[in-house]
């Protein structure tokens, strides 16, 4: 049970991947932040409603989170964009006000949401935690039945290493709030996250389910 005070998170999937665009709202100023602008810009406004954004957040550069990216920043002039330094994804070119690493915070009225790195699926990606809360934007990081996709080992291995060090380290009551599908419990998905961490898989890369 979240208190009167939680951050309010509006969620619409937009697209043709269906992508998870979030909205993240103090209740108390109503400032908010528009995290991973898909598709359907009419939609992403309407999300907004009532709001002031002070944000523009990305969890990575892939073009399904970022295709309405140009024409929300047309609507919403003077918003800061923020988002890893990449390198991104397959030579985009984004120019963000302000870059965000690991332990970075961003002020959102009265609530803090707080960075972290948890690259794999892409290498800029970003995991936003709101802070003194068990809810987290993942991204592509991983999803209900298992990690976001790869195309090289490398990277899977990236993947593995992001899961043992970061979302493994946060708490079981963590709510997790994906790029694709519905939100889940961390620790519902633990321990087999765990058994898939124990594995060896080689030279894998792709799709994977926790349970392959």
């Amino acid at each position: 049970m979240h208190r009167p005070d939680s951050m309010e998170i509006r969620t619409r999937p937009v697209g043709p991947l269906a992508t998870n665009t979030y909205v993240l709202v103090c209740p108390t100023t109503h400032q908010s932040v528009l995290i991973d602008p898909g598709d359907e810009p009419a939609t992403l406004q309407t999300l907004l409603d009532g709001t002031t954004p002070v944000a523009i957040l990305l969890t990575h550069t892939h073009h399904d989170h970022i295709g309405a990216l140009s024409d929300m920043r047309a609507r919403l002039p003077g918003v800061p964009l923020m988002a890893h330094r990449g390198p991104h994804v397959a030579g985009v070119s984004l120019a963000a006000d302000r870059w965000l690493a690991s332990r970075d915070t961003v002020q959102v009225g009265n609530h803090t949401l707080q960075a972290h790195h948890t690259p794999g699926h892409t290498e800029d990606m970003l995991s936003y935690a709101i802070e003194n809360d068990y809810r987290v934007i993942v991204g592509d990081t991983l999803f209900e039945g298992g990690p976001g996709k790869t195309w090289s080992a490398e990277e899977f291995a990236v993947t593995l290493y992001t899961l043992q060090t970061v979302v493994l380290a946060w708490p079981d009551e963590t709510h997790c709030y994906p790029g694709h599908g519905p939100s889940f419990r961390l620790g519902d998905r633990r321990p087999a996250i765990e058994a898939f961490l124990a594995k060896d898989y080689g030279n894998f890369f792709g799709d994977a389910t926790w349970d392959m």
